[in-house]
């Protein structure tokens, strides 16, 4: 009976040493959270290993996120993976969905993703300061230029083309004006003020021949004038030539007959009228229906596509500028060590106990065999 109490005793004393040495081993990862002081000497083994080794720990942290986890090659593979391509682009189409079916129109998506308040006005400002920049620009480097230069090329080549139809319609309306009664009265006007421009002989030839009666012979010869063939060449000529002479001018040149800035505020006032910017304040679902199909399956599946290409192929750079190693070695540092100790803890606490109860069974075991030694010896 002593000999059996005697191992028994050896046995539970070698179990508790053994249990209570892990669990020691175990707390003085962590514990002390801080180094203890008697005086200036500090207490050995204080504070524990963790917090001792924090900033190490840290930067091993890091490099093993960036070396071995969070891998470039491993983000591109599952970038490229065709599942992982295939389940975005199936989210970001019901995403769409949603959006081009819902009350939100462009203004309060602005708002609420990119806050910005008073979006509409901001646009608009936008809009019409650009095209005051871009019309304002667009002055200036045309101003130096020649007319022809200015003139994009399939224009330059219709208004010539346009130019014997012209010189037909100036005939044309020429013509009916001299045929008309204004055009007879003026032509008397004209006659008038020949004749009584040449003193003596003008009053002789309007007393003997009259008035009228010269007005009906030069009107029908006028008409003839417009008639023949050799007019509408000389006039088409005459245009022609004026159209060169346009052309080799500069803008600078032709702007003190033809206010340019009044031309270009003219056309950026058509297209701030052109631009749809009703559309910044009605609901998606009311105008994107004829849209919708094209925006879903096609484009979506490209944006996808795309943007997918795009981050595999700066994958490496992207990584390197978010700087992940630091980023990780910098949150491990702010974290306290209870909170680490808690962390470690919530994944390992299983097998720290089974640590323990692995020194105990050893302790045990140990006493064990001294007892029957030491029953032996004896």
């Amino acid at each position: 009976m002593t000999t059996l109490f005697l191992i028994g005793t050896m046995v539970v004393v070698g179990a508790l040493i053994g249990g209570i040495t892990n669990s020691i081993a175990i707390k003085m990862l962590f514990r002390p959270y801080k180094a203890i002081y008697i005086g200036k000497w500090r207490v050995p083994f204080t504070p524990g290993l963790i917090p001792k080794r924090r900033v190490e720990l840290a930067e091993q942290l890091g490099k093993l996120v960036t070396t071995h986890l969070l891998t470039a090659e491993g983000l591109k593979k599952k970038l490229e993976s065709s599942v992982f391509m295939t389940e975005i682009t199936e989210w970001l189409k019901k995403e769409v969905k949603h959006l081009l079916r819902s009350n939100e129109n462009i203004t309060s998506v602005i708002e609420r993703w990119f806050g910005m308040p008073d979006g509409k006005q901001k646009i608009e400002r936008k809009v019409e300061a650009w095209l005051d920049n871009k019309s304002n620009e667009l002055l200036t480097e045309l101003r130096p230029k020649l007319v022809g230069e200015v003139i994009p090329e399939n224009l330059n080549e219709k208004l010539e083309q346009y130019i014997p139809e012209l010189t037909s319609i100036f005939i044309e309306k020429g013509k009916k004006y001299f045929e008309s009664e204004d055009g007879m009265e003026r032509l008397s006007h004209m006659v008038d003020r020949f004749l009584s421009g040449r003193g003596t002989l003008g009053g002789m030839v309007s007393m003997f021949l009259g008035n009228e009666r010269l007005v009906d012979k030069i009107q029908p010869e006028i008409i003839k004038m417009f008639n023949d063939e050799g007019t509408h060449e000389l006039v088409e000529v005459f245009i022609r030539k004026e159209w060169e002479k346009l052309k080799q001018l500069k803008l600078e040149e032709i702007e003190e007959h033809i206010d340019l800035e009044e031309i270009v505020h003219f056309l950026k006032e058509k297209v701030k009228t052109n631009v749809p910017m009703h559309y910044l304040d009605q609901p998606f679902h009311e105008w994107t229906h004829q849209y919708e199909q094209q925006m879903i399956n096609d484009l979506t599946p490209k944006f996808v596509k795309k943007i997918g290409q795009a981050t595999s192929r700066e994958l490496v750079h992207l990584l390197k500028k978010l700087q992940l190693e630091d980023v990780v070695k910098s949150q491990v540092e702010q974290f306290s060590v209870s909170r680490l100790e808690d962390m470690v803890l919530s994944i390992s606490r299983r097998e720290f106990k089974l640590i323990t109860y692995l020194g105990a069974i050893l302790g045990g075991l140990i006493g064990l065999f001294q007892g029957i030694i030491l029953i032996f010896l004896r």
